[in-house]
């Protein structure tokens, strides 16, 4: 995904959260994933939570992460985008893909 051109397709202003969890597939501890949105959590509350709380993540961008129980690593609150784009490395077109920061794009 770095270096590749993408299309933005979704802007949202929200809490993003990187988080670390263990896939409810039964795979390895997946650590500082970024980025999960507040909507994305179960009952999260009106308020962002904090480094170090928990909660069930109800999104399903990743194998294993419907259900899976996280750890709130860090927040920030920050546009979110979704984007279109082709990997670097070749391969068909990544449609929708959550979640990009702002600091994590480059102006074309």
């Amino acid at each position: 995904m770095k270096g590749a051109e993408a299309t933005i397709v979704g802007a949202y202003d929200t809490t993003a959260y990187a988080v670390t969890y263990t896939p409810t597939d039964g795979g390895e501890p997946v650590e500082n994933h970024k980025w999960v949105i507040h909507a994305e959590l179960e009952n999260p509350g009106d308020e962002p939570l904090e480094t170090g709380d928990e909660a069930a993540i109800a999104a399903d961008h990743m194998e294993g992460m419907d259900g899976a129980t996280a750890t709130v690593d860090s927040t920030e609150e920050t546009t979110v985008y979704m984007v279109d784009f082709v990997p670097t490395t070749g391969g068909e077109e990544v449609t929708n893909h959550k979640w990009v920061t702002e600091s994590e794009l480059l102006p074309e």
